[in-house]
């Protein structure tokens, strides 16, 4: 019998999903499960522009005018004007040349972390011939996201992993490699997802800089939402470099689906050229490209939007401070809330569901054995009513764990 009857069997067994009530709508941050209310405190609609009328309006106009999805890539008879203006949006929400367009975030990394080391070898197919063979090898944080791991893999360059955020590991390995005469390429979450921290992205330019490399940054969970503006990390930062890659996702904060990376005019076109994820598949359907635009008009504005994420996340830390639990980061609307071992978050979690309220458990291999969490995300929909019965039922729980001490 082959592996997958044999996991297949096994599952049946030992469920790895527990059976629940599927939503009949998506959260806003409110959705229907089984009839039922449900607080979402795991959604990514950070500010809510799913459901915006000024959005879903835009996505119906798109697909009035362009159908339901576009069946071709954009380099064989797939590319539509809507396209080149949302990257244009993106790219100067990003403060770089340009941007180039995928059907995911996912995508965006596979496609350009796997492609950017072979560029040379790729263009041969169409007539160039390099001057000078490199050689490169990535240096990623430990806790980037499976996405980044996956395209490294793909490129078939070296790969060197630096503890999070530890930028003395990074510099030491750097100067390792250094003498191998490989090309660094810097890799890093701008908002690490299971942690909800920041990375430091002065001292990753400077490394980047000094170093002669460039530097990838996954900016999935702070764009929409890190910065004055919205413009994530690099905003957030005030930290803007030419050796800068910003991928972003659109299915987050922006409320719609897709990727981009931004980055200098140049580095565009041999993205465009190179990356067989955006040269042999299509991206996102133009009416979300429509939709997209008029999110990055709301995000613009409507700045009270990210004002009532902020507000909600300063809140909920606020109250939850007296109850003793431990919360991994307060930098971002992530806020996980260490519970432990990994059965004891989970039976949380039953028990905040059976509360209506959603929230996702975090165990190995996501986060590290005996440090399983919570993962709370604020939403700017959030009221304050919904804020305190969360924190009442943490209480509640907190005080069934001590007794159980």
């Amino acid at each position: 019998m082959h592996d997958l009857r044999d996991i297949a069997d096994w599952l049946k067994q030992h469920p790895v999903h527990p059976d629940r009530q599927l939503p009949g709508t998506l959260p806003d941050p409110v959705f229907v499960a089984g009839g039922e209310p449900v607080v979402s405190f795991s959604s990514n609609n950070y500010l809510g522009l799913a459901n915006h009328p000024r959005v879903t309006a835009a996505a119906r106009d798109g697909l009035e005018r362009h159908g339901a999805g576009n069946c071709e890539s954009r380099l064989h008879g797939g590319d539509l004007a809507v396209y080149r203006a949302l990257e244009e949006r993106l790219a100067a929400l990003q403060r770089k040349g340009d941007a180039v367009l995928f059907a995911s975030g996912y995508m965006a990394n596979l496609g350009v972390l796997s492609s950017i080391v072979k560029a040379a070898t790729l263009a041969r197919l169409h007539g160039y011939r390099a001057r000078k063979r490199h050689k490169y090898a990535y240096y990623s944080d430990e806790c980037n996201h499976v996405s980044i791991r996956e395209g490294i893999q793909l490129s078939g360059a070296l790969r060197y992993n630096y503890r999070h955020g530890d930028m003395d590991h990074l510099a030491s390995l750097l100067k390792a490699g250094a003498e191998e005469g490989a090309t660094p390429v810097i890799v890093s979450d701008g908002v690490f997802g299971m942690e909800g921290t920041i990375a430091p992205l002065p001292a990753l330019v400077a490394l980047a800089e000094q170093h002669g490399a460039l530097l990838y940054l996954d900016d999935a969970h702070a764009t929409g939402v890190l910065g004055a503006h919205g413009g994530g990390t690099a905003e957030h930062h005030g930290c803007h470099s030419p050796c800068l890659m910003q991928m972003g996702s659109l299915g987050k904060a922006l409320g719609a689906s897709g990727g981009f990376v931004a980055l200098e005019r140049d580095m565009a076109e041999v993205i465009r050229l190179t990356s067989a994820a955006y040269g042999y598949s299509r991206p996102p359907p133009p009416s979300q490209a429509a939709a997209l635009l008029a999110a990055l008009d709301v995000l613009e504005e409507e700045p009270q939007r990210r004002q009532r994420l902020w507000d909600n996340q300063r809140y909920f830390i606020e109250r939850m401070a007296p109850l003793g639990y431990t919360l991994l980061s307060t930098q971002t609307p992530i806020l996980p809330v260490l519970v432990g071992e990994a059965e004891t978050c989970q039976r949380y979690a039953i028990a905040l569901r059976k509360e209506g309220i959603e929230v996702e458990a975090v165990q190995f291999p996501a986060a590290p054995v005996g440090q399983a969490r919570l993962r709370f995300v604020m939403n700017a929909g959030h009221t304050g009513a919904q804020i305190d019965h969360v924190v009442r039922v943490m209480a509640q729980l907190a005080g069934r764990a001590s007794r159980l001490a």
